[in-house]
C-alpha cells in the first residue's frame, strides 16, 4: 500500500486516522488472541511469544500517537 506523493492536508489527516484505527484494531485482535492462548494454558508456546512481541510493538506505536496528542 503506497501513499500518493502529493497529499493535501485533509488527505494526510485521513491517512493518519486510518493508520490509527488499523493499529488499534490489530492491537485489540492480538490482545484477544493472547487471552485465548492464556486460557488454554499455552503461555510458553512460540505463538504466544510472537503475539506478545507484536502486542508490545503495537503498544509502542499507540504510545507515539499519545505522545504527539493524536490519540
Amino acid at each position: 500500500m503506497s501513499a500518493p506523493v502529493h497529499q493535501t492536508p485533509e488527505e494526510r489527516l485521513t491517512a493518519f486516522e486510518a493508520m490509527l484505527s488499523a493499529v488499534e484494531a490489530q492491537y485489540a485482535d492480538t490482545a484477544a488472541q493472547i487471552e485465548k492462548l492464556k486460557a488454554a494454558g499455552r503461555v510458553k508456546s512460540a505463538t504466544y511469544r510472537q503475539l506478545f512481541a507484536k502486542k508490545l510493538n503495537l503498544q509502542d506505536i499507540l504510545t507515539f500517537y499519545e505522545v504527539y496528542g493524536l490519540r
